[in-house]
């Protein structure tokens, strides 16, 4: 194995479940060292356990709040004071507010980006000069909403508009420093997202509304976003109905109504299964 390769790490965010563990996963088989941080210890710690066996002393596992800047800050200098560098940083961590504009509170909106938006942009600014330092990379885990803004996911897709906004002008920026910014902007996938409520709560046993022939694999999708980010793509739109969708919304954005209607009443349900008892 390149002992180059070996010695480089990448740290990424919201790694406990989903894509964020599946592109944990697929790093760590590729040789590199990862950071793994997340809220959930006991996920974290079972992920750290099994890429440790295969390779010891190659994760390592940071329990954090990202809504708390002082975590983030302690994690990533935890990780630093580990492997001594960074080259890559993956914002992934995030979830989904649901509910009409009139039914949500501010509160609810700023707790939005208190966990979509600024540790996006925190996390950007701890590592930015070991990513120049090492001509690394820095990948945001987007949505196809921050391109389409649907009936009770405002406080969402704003985040998601807010961090794609963030990361066009990142990619111009860093462009001239060896940097390189991706942009991921998944649309249906198997992971947990749907199940946590709007206080940010995993609630194991809420119902997923979105049909399964629908969703693509966490791992499937965690592989096109490491492609993208190893051929330096500004940015990458994952699953077939999320490119359509997205390409509808440029050029024909009049054939979305039915989609923007028929969302509303979904969407509803979807925010009273998870914000229920």
């Amino acid at each position: 194995m390149d002992v180059l390769t070996e010695s480089k790490t990448v740290l990424i965010t919201g790694a406990s479940a989903g894509i964020g563990a599946e592109l944990a996963r697929k790093y760590h088989a590729r040789g590199l060292r990862v950071g793994l941080l997340a809220r959930r210890q006991d996920r974290l710690q079972a992920l750290e356990t099994e890429l440790n066996t295969k390779r010891p002393g190659s994760a390592l596992g940071l329990t954090a709040d990202l809504s708390d800047p002082a975590q983030l800050s302690a994690a990533v200098q935890k990780m630093l004071g580990t492997f001594g560098r960074i080259d890559g940083f993956v914002a992934n961590a995030g979830f989904g507010v649901a509910g009409r504009v009139d039914s949500l509170s501010v509160e609810d909106y700023r707790r939005q980006f208190d966990t979509n938006v600024f540790p996006v942009i925190h996390g950007f600014q701890l590592v930015r000069e070991e990513l120049v330092k090492n001509r690394g990379f820095y990948c945001a885990v987007g949505s196809v909403n921050s391109y389409l803004s649907l009936p009770t996911a405002s406080a969402y897709a704003m985040s998601k508009f807010s961090v794609r906004a963030l990361m066009e002008a990142l990619y111009w920026e860093m462009k001239p420093l060896g940097v390189s910014v991706t942009l991921a902007c998944p649309g249906f996938v198997k992971t947990e997202i749907r199940k946590v409520n709007n206080r940010g709560e995993y609630r194991e046993h809420a119902k997923e509304p979105v049909p399964e022939w629908l969703m693509m694999d966490a791992s499937v999708a965690a592989g096109q976003i490491l492609r993208a980010i190893e051929r330096k793509k500004p940015e990458v739109i994952i699953t077939l109905h999320g490119k359509i969708l997205v390409w509808i919304e440029r050029h024909f954005p009049w054939m979305l109504i039915p989609v923007h209607r028929g969302s509303a009443g979904a969407r509803e349900k979807w925010n009273g299964d998870k914000n229920g008892p």
